[in-house]
C-alpha cells in the first residue's frame, strides 16, 4: 500500500522534534508566508488561517504530500503576543503576562495536496504564569532568550519555572505541534501513524 509523502511546511527544530517522535519519515521546508493579522480577525482566526496557508503554501513543490502546517498565538485580553524578537519586548510580555493565564492556541492544518482537502483544528492551552518580580523577569531571559518564542517563555526549557499551571489536551500543543490532534488528522486521511 503507498504511503504518501509526510511533509512539516516550518523549520522550527521544536516542531521537527515533536513530528519525530511518531516514528515515520518525512520532509520539512520553509513555508513563505505573510503572518500578519487581516484586520478584524480575530486571534484565533489568525492562527487557524495561517497553519493553513503555511501548508499550502509548499504545495506546489510536494504535489501528493500529506502537509502538515501550524501556527500559534499568544492571546491575553483579546491582543496577539508573538515571537517578542528582542530582549526589551521579551520583558514588556512576561511583565504584562505575570500572574495571569493567557491562551496559547495552537492551529493546526494537514493538507492533502494530491486531493486539495484542509484538515484544520485549533487547540487551545491555558498557561498560567508566576507572578514573577522584574529581577527574575531579567534572569530567565538572560538565560534562556527566547526571542523567537510566542509569549517569550519556552515550556520545553528553563521557561518552564515561569509556569505555575496549564491546561489543555496535548501538551505537545504549547511547544507547538499537537501531536494528538494531528494523529487524528493523519487517520482521517488514512496514513496509519500505528
Amino acid at each position: 500500500m503507498h504511503r504518501p509523502q509526510i511533509v512539516l511546511a516550518s523549520t522550527s527544530p521544536f516542531r521537527r522534534e515533536l513530528l519525530g517522535r511518531l516514528g515515520f519519515p518525512f520532509a520539512t521546508t520553509a513555508p513563505e508566508t505573510d503572518e500578519s493579522p487581516l484586520p478584524g480577525e480575530s486571534p484565533e482566526a489568525t492562527a487557524l488561517r495561517l497553519s493553513e496557508t503555511k501548508a499550502r503554501a509548499v504545495a506546489g513543490q510536494f504535489p501528493d504530500a500529506l502537509i502538515i502546517g501550524s501556527d500559534q498565538v499568544a492571546v491575553l485580553d483579546g491582543r496577539i503576543y508573538g515571537k517578542p524578537g528582542t530582549h526589551e519586548r521579551a520583558v514588556e510580555q512576561l511583565r504584562t503576562m505575570r500572574g495571569r493565564t493567557v491562551n496559547f492556541f495552537t492551529g493546526l492544518c494537514l493538507f492533502n495536496a494530491a486531493s486539495g482537502t484542509a484538515r484544520v483544528r485549533g487547540v487551545p492551552t491555558l498557561v498560567t504564569f508566576r507572578d514573577l518580580s522584574d529581577a527574575e523577569i531579567e534572569r530567565y531571559l538572560r538565560r534562556e532568550q527566547p526571542y523567537n518564542c510566542a509569549g517569550s517563555a519556552k515550556s520545553e526549557g528553563l521557561g518552564i519555572a515561569v509556569i505555575a499551571r496549564m491546561q489543555g489536551d496535548d501538551p505537545n500543543a504549547l511547544v507547538g505541534l499537537p501531536l494528538i490532534a494531528l494523529c487524528d488528522l493523519l487517520r482521517d486521511e488514512g496514513f496509519g501513524v500505528l
